[in-house]
């Protein structure tokens, strides 16, 4: 239940499976695999910033026990993956499609978390034979093209800054990862201090060791790597998504914590306005990151459509 204290088995459920699944061009997705080999697959879509293994504990838990194999993938530039910039959000399904056949995937649900959410929508539009249903958690709605959120947070205003971010990216990308390298070796002290400061909503939820387990693992370990498609993110939120997002008939769920001031709730409602086939379940007094203790509902919901 969303907003509950998390179950926690005690025991940190490693992946199974790190690799790179190589595209068509030559670039490849670095990619992290939880849960039996042989369960039904959920793809996972990391925040921005964020990476393979930005996967809570009780998810990958609730995984084993229920059978199912949950991929995280990287999108381009970001730990094991090639640097790439999309024209449009909308271009990253033909990446995905690659993906799930390089892994022998026929049909799949998607999740994803905040940035990632965008990804799970361009996938379920342009896939929509193999997607069964996808989850999106406090997902960010569209700053432009007719379907753009009016107000909400900061992302609207990226359309304003849309002529100049190009020629920003790969400065904004070197800030982004060089400011996590030299953060490593203190990752600790650092994460409890954003913990203190940030928003009060999302303390409790981050408070607990499991999840600063995790969040530290997964950027720390993808900062030596890289972290530079969180700058690409931040260009294409920016722009058209290159779809209309009232043509998905996926089934979506949608959560949204009411308290969310990284992503406000005018998001969630948006795209619970847009899409046909959704639901919105507005969580009180929950801000951004606490969407990911949606994570179990997110899969069982998924699962009703296999």
């Amino acid at each position: 239940m969303v907003g509950g204290q998390k179950r926690n088995s005690g025991v940190e459920r490693a992946a199974w499976r790190e690799s790179e699944v190589e595209l068509a061009d030559g670039r490849v997705l670095g990619v992290a695999e939880f849960g039996p080999p042989d369960g039904f697959p959920i793809l996972w879509f990391h925040g921005t910033p964020g990476a393979r293994k930005q996967v809570p504990p009780a998810a990958r838990d609730h995984a084993e026990r229920l059978g199912v194999r949950l991929v995280g993938i990287e999108r381009p530039g970001i730990g094991r993956s090639t640097p790439h910039l999309y024209g449009r959000v909308i271009d990253s399904a033909a990446d995905i499609e690659q993906l799930m056949d390089q892994l022998d995937l026929a049909r799949v649900g998607l999740i994803g978390l905040s940035g990632g959410g965008p990804y799970v929508l361009a996938a379920c539009l342009a896939l929509p034979d193999r997607v069964v249903a996808a989850a999106v958690l406090g997902g960010v709605g569209p700053s432009a093209g007719p379907e753009k959120v009016g107000r909400g947070g900061a992302i609207p205003w990226l359309r304003q800054l849309h002529p100049i971010l190009p020629r920003l990216r790969e400065p904004l990308a070197a800030v982004i990862h060089t400011g996590v390298r030299l953060a490593a070796p203190v990752a600790d002290r650092v994460f409890d201090v954003y913990v203190a400061c940030g928003p009060k909503s999302d303390r409790e939820f981050l408070a607990r060791p499991e999840m600063k387990a995790m969040f530290i693992e997964d950027l720390v370990s993808s900062g030596r790597e890289s972290l530079r498609g969180a700058a690409y993110d931040i260009v294409l939120f920016s722009r058209w998504w290159g779809f209309d997002i009232a043509d998905i008939q996926t089934p979506v769920y949608l959560w949204h914590g009411d308290a969310d001031l990284v992503i406000p709730l005018q998001h969630g409602r948006r795209l619970a306005e847009l899409i046909p086939n959704s639901r919105l379940s507005v969580v009180a007094d929950r801000g951004h990151l606490a969407m990911l203790d949606a994570a179990e509902e997110a899969i069982d919901m998924i699962l009703t459509h296999v």
